[in-house]
């Protein structure tokens, strides 16, 4: 069994005139959780779209546990589970219902989809409000159980596409942990979010996606280290140790220290991080310096994404429908 869960080599779809993806190229490891990052029209969802059948790419091929998605479009259902943006239950059935309906339509056994509908409920804390028809659910707990729909026939991979959609950050918290323990239980995750912390607290790999093209791809480490790394940042309380402080940054920056007398503050690159943070944190005691604020900062994907793009992760249009 290769190590390459998803694959897309060469992919491209229009519709009509709007190309959506322009020759994309992904490689998605087994057992992490992948995240697909861009704003609205940058070609997520079309993205998940092939991948997962409901498109055929124009030019291009597209794999998923090994499998063509144009040859073999019925073994790759079977591997997979796609949860939306939109929870894609019946609002008349309960939760139970609805998972044992999913179960059923992938083909268990009436038994076998209820111990397995019970599995999930309590996995995904639905039990309580099992045998309530779902249309009282608040929105978290439709997610949690279109997630759990998703997962009832066991499959090795799943493709969420932006599933925190609309949340409160309560419910987002919430359903981030749950991704979090399904890649723990062994399944590959790619995920399509427009949400920058969602990517970072998330995924161990990130494409970025812009406008149809994937314009960078690797860890959010990695990704950050584009934007120059690591900073120290010191704004003092009296402006006559604005200088000092600047000379003692200097002794530890990669390059020239950047003064912002205003704020009294001084921002200086680092390439050793937590090191010159405890040296710059040393020397400014010791000079008997009052801070206001004294910290090592990191960039952020906001950071990224703008440096990349040449803009922010603002929604653009809407991709065109399926």
């Amino acid at each position: 069994m290769t190590d390459i869960a998803v694959r897309a080599e060469g992919v491209s779809k229009s519709f009509g005139k709007t190309l959506a993806l322009r020759n994309i190229d992904l490689e998605v490891p087994r057992g992490i959780v992948f995240g697909l990052l861009g704003p609205n029209g940058s070609g997520k969802s079309t993205t998940v779209r092939i991948l997962a059948t409901l498109l055929q790419p124009d030019t291009g091929i597209a794999t998923v546990d090994g499998i063509d998605v144009v040859k073999h479009p019925d073994k790759v259902r079977q591997r997979i589970g796609l949860a939306g943006q939109y929870a894609a239950v019946d609002e008349y059935l309960t939760g139970r219902e609805n998972l044992v309906m999913f179960g059923r339509l992938s083909g268990m056994s009436k038994s076998d989809a209820r111990a397995r509908a019970d599995e999930l409920l309590h996995q995904f804390d639905l039990a309580d409000a099992a045998d309530r028809v779902s249309k009282g659910y608040s929105g978290g707990m439709r997610r949690r159980l279109d997630l759990a729909s998703s997962l009832m026939a066991r499959p090795p991979i799943l493709f969420l596409d932006e599933p925190t959609t609309g949340l409160d950050p309560r419910s987002r918290l919430a359903l981030w942990q749950t991704i979090q323990g399904l890649v723990t239980d062994g399944i590959t995750v790619l995920l399509t979010t427009q949400y920058l912390e969602e990517a970072d607290r998330l995924a161990q790999r990130i494409a970025v996606l812009d406008k149809g093209d994937v314009i960078a791809v690797g860890s959010p480490g990695e990704l950050k280290a584009r934007v120059g790394g690591e900073s120290v940042e010191v704004a003092v309380v009296r402006p006559a140790d604005l200088d000092t402080a600047t000379r003692i940054l200097a002794a530890s920056a990669s390059e020239a220290p950047r003064v912002d007398v205003e704020r009294n503050r001084v921002i200086a690159a680092v390439a050793d991080g937590a090191a010159a943070m405890a040296r710059v944190s040393g020397a400014i005691a010791e000079a008997g310096i009052a801070t206001e604020d004294l910290a090592l900062r990191r960039p952020t994907l906001d950071e990224v994404f703008l440096s990349l793009t040449g803009h922010t992760a603002e929604d653009e249009d809407e991709e065109p429908a399926a």
